[in-house]
């Protein structure tokens, strides 16, 4: 069953089949073939996946995250940011770096983020005199740490996943990888705008206008620090901080920004609501295909076989690394996440390595899959949203992608990076 299970999905795939009916089909077509079970479990499977408490809370973060952006607030962050770093060389790539950095702490999705101020920023990038495609190139690349600094979706349904570990302690630690990732980018920005001699944005603001962006952006910037401070503390639970985050938002939207306006409510529930069925219906379709592999003891079977080898957990790590980037071509990160962590993680764990070392590093290889053609989710919104060619995105890629997976070989060989600060913040 499990042949037919996965030939029929990437055949599905080929084809053009989108990544959830793929799932789904593929699932049906296994059961159908097989003729040992009713066709009526893959529907129970499906419901099952969504009957979650924990799971609702990415339909509050993805509406949060919408309101924050429908006002003022994304313009308040691109303000800031061009005020901090915007008179350096090659300033505005670096205030595109730091505005995504601040817009994950508040979004948890890159698409969300490169849609939102990244189109925004290529735009002033592309005035300032950068070449577009770079704009663009570095906006995708840049929006890779939306899923990793908190608060993050695919942190949500790994720990759905993965017993052992807790979303918290998963928030807690994908602020550093997050923030590396953010230094690699910025890193390959000024390499890259001083071989082109990309000039400075805007002067140096003065002292006083400088505190008072800061001022100003400091209720936005603060949600991030509500989230995670609120669960470290037990005050709520991530589930509880996703209904929060919402009226925060609508707070800050309504009476610190006042530029959230009644009438648009209609539209931005709308919104996040097609979101945020879009991924429903991956993770139904995701939990239907792994429903089969599990009947199938295909989990079991791997895991017994991968320990019979004894291999070093570095070595396993580094095969996992090459699974997942090869994976990542391939499929989105959610259903990367729903399908592979119940197969992989318990093997992880047998072998000694930290739950928490291991959910980083998966997280961060499937997310690089969204700037990886064919299927590159960024790439296309990115495209979409700024009108650049596919092809010009990918060609300025490359230094980007060096950066991303030299920091994904310091996370895997690091462990520290990703677990000293959940475990210094009691988790």
């Amino acid at each position: 069953m499990a042949l037919l299970l996965f030939l029929s999905f990437f055949v599905l795939m080929i084809v053009g089949v989108p990544v959830t009916f793929s799932l789904a089909i593929s699932a049906c077509f296994a059961l159908f073939v097989e003729g040992r079970y009713p066709m009526l479990v893959i529907v129970k499977e499906m419901f099952t996946g969504l009957d979650s408490f924990p799971l609702m809370a990415v339909p509050f973060f993805i509406l949060a995250a919408d309101i924050m952006s429908s006002g003022a607030m994304t313009r308040v962050l691109l303000r800031f940011a061009s005020q901090l770093v915007g008179h350096l060389r090659g300033g505005l790539g670096y205030a595109n770096i730091l505005s995504s950095t601040f817009f994950a702490g508040i979004s948890g999705s890159a698409l969300a983020d490169a849609a939102g101020p990244g189109a925004m920023m290529i735009r002033m990038m592309d005035e300032g005199g950068y070449h577009r495609s770079y704009a663009g190139a570095l906006t995708a690349a840049t929006a890779v740490v939306g899923p990793i600094i908190p608060p993050s979706i695919i942190m949500i349904l790994y720990a759905m996943q993965d017993e052992s570990v807790s979303v918290g302690a998963l928030f807690m630690a994908g602020i550093l990888p997050g923030l590396l990732i953010s230094c690699a980018m910025a890193t390959v920005n000024w390499y890259i705008s001083r071989k082109r001699q990309y000039r400075a944005g805007d002067k140096m603001p003065p002292a006083r206008e400088l505190v008072r962006g800061t001022i100003h952006a400091l209720p936005a910037l603060f949600l991030i620090v509500i989230i995670i401070g609120g669960i470290r503390l037990g005050v709520f639970t991530p589930t509880e901080a996703s209904v929060i985050a919402v009226f925060y938002a609508l707070l800050c939207g309504k009476f610190v920004y006042r530029s959230l306006r009644l009438r648009d409510l209609p539209d931005i529930l709308l919104k996040s609501g097609l979101i945020s069925t879009a991924v429903l219906l991956i993770l139904a379709g995701a939990r239907a295909f792994a429903w089969v592999l599990i009947i199938e003891r295909i989990p079991q079977e791997l895991a017994d076989m991968i320990v019979g080898w004894h291999l070093h957990p570095l070595a396993f790590l580094l095969c996992v690394n090459i699974l997942l980037l090869i994976f990542g071509l391939f499929m989105d990160p959610l259903p990367g996440v729903m399908i592979l962590t119940p197969i992989l993680a318990p093997i992880a764990l047998s072998l000694g390595i930290d739950p928490i070392h291991f959910a980083i590093v998966t997280i961060v290889n499937l997310t690089l899959g969204m700037i990886t053609p064919p299927v590159g989710g960024l790439l296309f919104v990115v495209s979409l949203v700024a009108r650049i060619k596919s092809g010009d995105l990918i060609r300025e890629m490359p230094p980007f992608m060096v950066a991303h997976l030299l920091i994904l070989m310091l996370l895997t060989l690091v462990p520290a990076l990703s677990t000293w600060l959940p475990k210094a913040s009691g988790f």
